[in-house]
């Protein structure tokens, strides 16, 4: 239990410091209009059209901070909180998910590879701790089979590990092709660019920390096993 704590405490930190960073950032400016009064709906729609991707529609999703693109529908999905607000949060969040969107036009080699692993990554995350403990509980209890299943449950969860490092460089790519955008266009001001470059920096580290709580965790799985295996 102590090591085990050792391992996640420091990037359960990271991560809890990271969600703070977000809503602070999100929190101050989206209290901040942009110069144009223009909604997140439609900064979706005009830096859409400036790349030329009129075949990408617009939709409505539930929750708060839930907009992404989907890379199979072709559609920009945005939460009402940002759809309908003239903030510039809502601006820079919406120009990401069109960085997204200009990735998958381009065939963005990340991309490609994320959206391929995300099948396994669904199946490793789902299933990868659950046989880690399962095959624990067998070993305890004298099934040496569960040396095993623990393995095939580390490797599951590897897969998902391997989806958080790839998406790393895919998230801040597409916020290097936020600012870009948002420069180019003269949706926002200087001032205003400062502000929506902020959320995505913000944004950008809960990436990272997702990253580094699983692969502490699967470095303690690892652990586990190795140690399991030598007794």
């Amino acid at each position: 239990m102590l090591l085990y704590l050792l391992f996640m405490l420091p990037p359960l930190a990271f991560m809890i410091w990271a969600q703070a960073r977000v809503s602070s950032a999100y929190k101050k400016y989206s209290r901040v209009p942009n110069m144009g009064g223009v909604t997140g709906a439609q900064a979706a729609q005009a830096l859409l059209a400036y790349n030329g991707l009129r075949q990408v529609k617009v939709e409505g999703t539930r929750g708060r901070l839930t907009d992404h693109y989907d890379p199979r529908r072709k559609v920009l999905r945005l939460s009402s909180g940002v759809a309908n607000s003239p903030s510039v949060a809502a601006v820079g969040i919406v120009a990401h998910e069109v960085g997204h969107a200009v990735q998958h036009n381009v065939g963005y080699a990340p991309l490609r590879v994320r959206t391929a692993l995300v099948p396994v990554a669904n199946l490793g995350s789902r299933f990868g701790f659950i046989c880690v403990i399962l095959g624990l509980i067998l070993y305890m209890f004298g099934a040496g089979f569960g040396l095993d299943v623990m393995w095939v449950g580390i490797w599951l969860f590897a897969a998902a590990v391997l989806f958080a490092l790839v998406t790393l460089p895919v998230e801040y790519d597409a916020s290097n092709r936020a600012r870009q955008m948002l420069q180019k266009t003269g949706l926002v001001s200087a001032r205003e660019y400062e502000g929506a470059s902020a959320v995505l920096s913000a944004a950008a580290l809960t990436y990272v920390a997702a990253l580094l709580q699983a692969v502490a965790q699967l470095f303690y799985f690892v652990i586990l096993a190795v140690g399991m295996g030598r007794r």
